[in-house]
Order: structure tokens, then C-alpha cells, then sequence
């Protein structure tokens, strides 16, 4: 409840700091604000589908179905941000590209490991035996997550429309100020409403798995 409120809080702080305070990009204009939702969509994402591979490689070690719950609700949490960066992405490559969509190699694998999540939700039921299905869950969510450095370095190995990075540079951040701070209100907000997301659905999953369970017979105790 803590989390959502505060999520709740920054969204609204980033959403003045975009429409009234920022200062306006001198090449691409207003639509360069997409930014500051598009790139912390897009981190926030790729976080939590480090976390599913993290907890996907302990549950195959462990077989602690907490992990694997925790690794099912990263999933889905990191689900949507994808989605939120994979429909942002385009709305801007539009004004900026006169495209919505290229196949430059950013924008590929990026769609591919939106692709390689869906199918970590298909797998998990595709299986009589569930527990055979989070196994091969754990596998995807760890091979998805190769992906993720790939996208990072992807701008600096191949020929990208992308431009390169603004904020992981070696030679330091080239961003305004104030375009800096309102990205970081941008990701911390992301931060917190996914954890917020987080928690509540690991606690769900307890839940159902919980109710799920078959009691012990009671005849014959007295």
C-alpha cells in the first residue's frame, strides 16, 4: 500500500516535471518527452527480467517454489513495462524516424525478448505436470535475460538508428540537468510501482498455491 502510494505520488510529479517543467529538446521538440517514459519503461523492464533469471537459476538449484513464485511475478511486472516500452518506442520513432517500426537491431531484439516472455507464460502451462512447467519456465526466464545485454550493446555493435547512450557514456551523462532529474523521477517512480506490482502479486500466488494445497486428513485424531 506504502509502495502505490508513493508510485501514485511520483507519476504525478513526473508527469508536471514533463509537461511543465523540463525544457524542451532543440532538436526533435515536444516529442522528445516520450523519453522520459520510454527509457524508464524500458530499464525497469529489463530489471525485472534480470530478477526472473536470478530467481528462475535458484529455483532450479533449490526447487524452493518461492523462488518460483517470485521469478512469476518479476515476469509479469516486467511484462508490463515491456509493453509500456514497446508501444512508447514507436510513437516516437515516428515523429523522429517518420516510421513507426524499422528493423534496426535495437528495435529487433527488443521484440524478441518481449516474444521470448510471452512464451515463458506458454511454457509454464504446456505440460500435464506443473512442476515440469516451471522448470522449463526457469529455463526461458534465464535465456530471455542473455537478451538484455545484447539490447544494451547493441547501438555501439552494429549500424542502429538509435542514438547512443545519454546516460550510461563512458565520458559521462550528456543529458541538460533537469532533463536528468526528471528521467531519474521517472525511473524511481517505475522502480516503486514495480515493486509495488511485485509484492502484491508474489502475495497473491502465496495465496492461490496456499488454498491449492491438499489438507491432511482428520479421521481417527482425537
Amino acid at each position: 500500500m506504502a509502495l502505490g502510494t508513493l508510485g501514485v505520488a511520483g507519476m504525478l510529479l513526473l508527469l508536471w516535471q514533463v509537461f511543465f517543467w523540463v525544457p524542451t529538446e532543440v532538436t526533435m521538440g515536444v516529442s522528445q518527452r516520450i523519453f522520459y517514459i520510454h527509457v524508464p519503461g524500458a530499464w525497469v523492464a529489463f530489471m525485472a527480467f534480470g530478477l526472473v533469471a536470478i530467481t528462475s537459476a535458484m529455483y532450479l538449484w533449490l526447487r524452493d517454489d518461492r523462488l518460483d513464485m517470485a521469478a512469476l511475478a518479476a515476469a509479469e511486472g516486467g511484462m508490463v513495462f515491456a509493453t509500456i516500452m514497446i508501444t512508447s518506442g514507436p510513437l516516437w520513432a515516428k515523429i523522429a524516424w517518420g516510421t513507426y517500426w524499422t528493423w534496426e537491431p535495437r528495435l529487433t531484439l527488443t521484440l524478441l525478448l518481449w516474444f521470448v516472455f510471452v512464451g515463458y507464460f506458454l511454457v509454464r502451462g504446456s505440460t500435464d505436470n506443473p512442476e515440469r512447467g516451471k522448470r522449463f519456465a526457469a529455463v526461458v526466464g534465464i535465456l530471455g535475460a542473455i537478451n538484455i545485454p545484447l539490447i544494451h550493446m547493441s547501438v555501439k555493435w552494429f549500424r542502429s538508428l538509435h542514438p547512443q547512450p545519454v546516460v550510461m557514456n563512458p565520458d559521462g551523462p550528456t543529458l541538460d540537468p533537469a532533463m536528468g532529474q526528471t528521467l531519474a523521477t521517472g525511473l524511481l517512480t517505475f522502480t516503486i510501482l514495480f515493486f509495488g506490482a511485485f509484492l502484491l502479486r508474489y502475495a497473491l500466488e502465496q495465496a492461490i498455491r496456499g488454498a491449492s494445497m491438499p489438507t491432511a486428513p482428520t479421521e481417527g485424531l482425537s
